[in-house]
């Protein structure tokens, strides 16, 4: 188009949209304004596509809401509140790194304490409240505590009704209670044991660790390309 301007399917060609998408984005505020035609149609030039290019770079790492709500920020002219959302989701990445390297520490300490025969139950296979709160060094009621989060999932003693811990329950207890030692909230560390659970044991989980640190580092990564795509719409703002 004359004088600089861009069509729609200009910016949707790049990036592999429909033209549809690229005009939803400008309703959400994702774009700024574009002006018309005198026909009426939109005219969009480089500022917008500078500005899509930036959205497209933070989707993967940031996710789409957290992108659309950067995008949002800059358009209501409100930088501070941009860069506040992802300081935010660089603050979460680092929140999610200190709990892998958390549960990475735990499961080390856990290691030798879940080979057979190391837990000394009073019967095979099984302890009982009382034995495993002083192991740990805490109160039962923690442990009842704990139950009631979800951490720990010990059966009932068809007979007398106490509580009985498998060596799995108190592989879980154990990692439960490192991850306490470590400042992790109880609804923080529920997920994490229930991926403990869904691997198998600790030995499975080895992979899903690998996975989950690969994750991050993805997302790091990806969260830097965002970023430097996000500088230079700033940058092309500031500068008209």
């Amino acid at each position: 188009m004359p004088d600089g301007r861009l069509r729609p399917v200009d910016l949707a060609r790049e990036h592999g949209l429909s033209t549809q998408a690229v005009r939803n984005y400008e309703e959400a505020g994702i774009l700024p304004p574009a002006g018309r035609t005198a026909s009426g149609y939109r005219a969009y030039t480089g500022l917008h596509a500078c500005a899509l290019r930036a959205f497209v770079a933070l989707v993967p790492g940031f996710g789409h809401q957290t992108a659309t709500s950067i995008m949002r920020a800059l358009h209501r002219d409100s930088t501070d509140e941009a860069l506040r959302t992802i300081d935010e989701s660089h603050a979460q990445l680092l929140d999610d790194r200190r709990t892998l390297q958390a549960v990475e520490q735990a499961l080390r300490d856990l290691a030798p304490s879940v080979r057979p025969g190391a837990c000394d139950p009073p019967s095979p296979g099984v302890t009982f409240i009382g034995p495993l709160a002083r192991r740990l060094g805490i109160r039962p009621a923690t442990l009842r505590k704990w139950e009631r989060a979800g951490l720990v999932r010990p059966r009932r003693d068809p007979q007398t009704g106490y509580r009985v811990y498998t060596a799995a329950d108190v592989r879980d207890a154990q990692l439960a209670h490192q991850l306490r030692r470590g400042g992790y909230l109880l609804e923080q560390i529920a997920p994490l044991l229930a991926q403990v659970r869904a691997a198998g044991g600790l030995a499975p989980l080895e992979t899903a660790l690998r996975d989950w640190q690969d994750r991050l580092s993805a997302r790091g990564r990806a969260m830097l390309r965002g970023a430097a795509e996000l500088d230079a719409y700033v940058g092309r703002r500031e500068t008209g």
